[in-house]
């Protein structure tokens, strides 16, 4: 956690939101998989949270990761270990452009800093969670692992009607508009009949 002193107040409550998002269980599935995906020349990290971060930190495990997952040619060009800070971050930034490319959304993108720093782990580990669902979806063959760990995505299911299907279903009153089959308004009363002198 980069040169910063401990955080104290309203600062201390929201990181410490921020870590509760952190699951352990996820971490093991990441894990393995990454091992699995880049093969055994990554190494696994210590268990915990900073394992984890001390894992990815330099960028490279990421790199193999987002390469070994295009089938054709790799995103990444240049992967190289170096101990200076931005030499680092440029790498995971690398990485995160390559996973835009991929497919997964902004959305469910970290921030550089949310790993470098360590400051949302928990975000890091929602984008390889969207990346391993996008590569069990995808279905390429470059995928290692089980299906089961991550959850594939729903793809589009466009269909073609013909214009007498179009038609046909104009005639059709959803339930959704309502219907109006034998209602009247006989019999109803809304209190006492109106006064007029």
């Amino acid at each position: 956690m980069a040169n910063k002193g401990p955080s104290y107040g309203m600062s201390r409550q929201v990181q410490d939101k921020i870590d509760s998002k952190y699951d352990p269980e996820l971490e093991q599935i990441l894990v393995e998989w990454i091992s699995r995906q880049c093969g055994s020349g990554v190494g696994r990290p210590e268990a915990g949270k900073l394992g984890f971060q001390a894992w990815l930190k330099d960028g490279c495990i990421l790199s193999e990761l987002i390469n070994s997952l295009f089938p054709g040619d790799k995103p990444i060009k240049k992967i190289q270990s170096s101990p200076m800070a931005f030499k680092q971050m440029e790498q995971i930034s690398q990485f995160l452009n390559a996973a835009e490319k991929y497919g997964v959304t902004k959305t469910d993108m970290f921030q550089t800093v949310d790993l470098w720093e360590g400051k949302d782990l928990a975000a890091v580990q929602r984008t390889l969670s969207a990346l391993g669902s996008l590569a069990v979806t995808k279905e390429e063959g470059t995928y290692n692992g089980d299906p089961n760990w991550f959850f594939k995505k729903a793809q589009e299911n466009k269909r073609d009607f013909s214009d007498e299907q179009l038609k046909a279903g104009k005639n059709v009153i959803g339930l959704q508009m309502g219907s109006n089959k034998g209602a009247s308004q006989e019999g109803m009363s809304y209190g006492r009949p109106r006064q007029i002198l």
